[in-house]
């Protein structure tokens, strides 16, 4: 274990899902294994047309997201369930695997999203 303290910038990332003109996530890594990612989803953006093709286009989405929303509105349906949920900012979120997403209105979704290693915890 570590005892130096560790920076990361979303402009130097890791790795990048490249949504296009429609967004797209920056993530970056520490070296103990947190990961941070910085998500931007514009006007118009859905899971089903903009996301899902770049995991493999599985049924709904199958990860586990914790984060916090910087801006704009996003709708989040479990899938199984029908059930909706309008994430805003100011939203501190916890989404469980199997759901889609969309862009509600006209102001681009910027989200904060975390994942803690798994010595964490």
């Amino acid at each position: 274990m570590t005892h130096a303290i560790e920076t990361r910038r979303f402009e130097s990332p890791d790795d990048r899902l490249d949504m296009k003109e429609r967004g797209g996530i920056d993530i970056v890594r520490t070296g103990q294994g947190s990961t941070g990612m910085f998500a931007v989803f514009e006007p118009g953006w859905t899971w089903e047309a903009d996301e899902k093709p770049l995991l493999g286009s599985p049924d709904c989405c199958p990860m586990h997201h914790t984060g916090y929303c910087l801006s704009g509105s996003l709708v989040v349906r479990m899938v199984e369930t029908g059930q909706e949920t309008r994430i805003t900012r100011g939203d501190f979120f916890e989404i469980p695997p199997g759901h889609d997403a969309h862009v509600k209105g006209d102001e681009r979704v910027a989200l904060i999203l975390f994942e803690a290693s798994h010595g964490h915890g």
